[in-house]
């Protein structure tokens, strides 16, 4: 063993698939990249994720508390670099990817059309926001795109490296 930066710990812990969350406020919907996430409890789905107080989406989530989280598949991983390197205060994000939004049923942030996933959620916990920029939400409808057979998600590692889904094993477990 040898000693490795703490500064870097991130790269071996990165936490799941990057995600797009999509915000809506005063009549403007804004998509944004994360990385920072996290599966917290099952059903109902809670998810943990920050979101930065420097991010344009921090003041939409935080007055609103909903949102939507995306999951895009390695086609897209291009968009989603491109549309976590700009901010929505300058850009109409949608506009500019050529994003499809669609109407959630519960939540007034947009679904991503392009997606295979979206999950409608609402945040139920602010506690950690003041000081970590956490947000706990709860999935509150979730979609799937059937169209979409076999999607590879791509995982950050940190200065524009991203690993993608690889070989899937099926091992004996006694979890449902």
């Amino acid at each position: 063993m040898k000693s490795f930066p703490l500064s870097k710990v991130y790269q071996l812990l990165e936490p799941g698939p990057v995600v797009l969350l999509t915000t809506a406020h005063k009549g403007r919907a804004n998509v944004m990249a994360m990385s920072w996430h996290m599966m917290v409890d099952f059903e109902p789905p809670l998810i943990a994720c920050i979101v930065s107080n420097r991010d344009h989406s921090f003041a939409a989530l935080r007055t609103t508390k909903e949102c939507v989280i995306a999951i895009p598949a390695v086609e897209l991983a291009d968009m989603v670099v491109a549309i976590g390197n700009c901010s929505g205060r300058d850009v109409d994000k949608f506009s500019a990817f050529h994003l499809t939004p669609q109407k959630a049923e519960h939540v007034s942030a947009p679904l991503v059309a392009e997606c295979f996933a979206n999950i409608e959620c609402r945040v139920v916990d602010t506690r950690f926001v003041n000081r970590y920029c956490l947000f706990m939400l709860e999935g509150v409808k979730a979609w799937i795109n059937a169209k979409q057979k076999d999607p590879k998600t791509i995982h950050h590692q940190g200065f524009g490296r991203f690993v993608v889904d690889g070989e899937t094993i099926q091992l004996k477990s006694k979890m449902p």
